[in-house]
């Protein structure tokens, strides 16, 4: 089977909400300035249809990967998530044990990841070492500047 694609119920409906936003409107947005530029005749030297043209083809490139996204798509059913353990759709929240800085993030997919937002992928280095874990565990994670520890303060939804 094609590999699945993780996904929170959230970014699961935000990608299906982006797919149906760019074909029902900016394919016939695309379209309509295709329509204009070759109106305005030749279109072999017609700068206007040819910008046209490479926006309908990155567009395209767009839906066919959010189409792709969709099909490989396995949605998280966060009420299956037991809460004793780290996994993909918890909230973490941990302290860095040098500084005892708390931070709190939210284990995604690789698709659905947005550090600015505290959404760490499964796959990134910090994600992957939180997997699995329980209260009170500590992690490792080596960076260039050396060795962060974490520990495991609360898991939640």
């Amino acid at each position: 089977m094609a590999e699945e694609i993780l996904l929170t119920k959230e970014g699961y409906d935000k990608i299906v909400e982006e797919l149906d936003e760019l074909i029902t409107v900016k394919r016939k947005e695309v379209a309509e300035r295709i329509k204009e530029a070759i109106s305005y005749g030749d279109i072999s030297e017609n700068s206007e249809y040819d910008s046209a043209k490479n926006e309908q083809a990155e567009l395209e490139d767009r839906i066919n990967r959010y189409e792709n996204m969709v099909r490989k798509a396995k949605i998280i059913d966060e009420s299956e998530i037991s809460k004793d353990r780290v996994s993909v759709g918890l909230k973490v929240k941990v302290v860095e044990e040098t500084s005892g800085e708390e931070t709190e993030y939210v284990i995604v997919g690789s698709t659905e990841a947005d550090p600015f937002e505290g959404k760490i992928s499964n796959e990134s280095s910090l994600g992957a070492a939180l997997l699995g874990k329980k209260m009170n565990d500590e992690v490792e994670i080596q960076v260039p500047d050396g060795v962060f520890v974490y520990r495991i303060v609360d898991i939640y939804k």
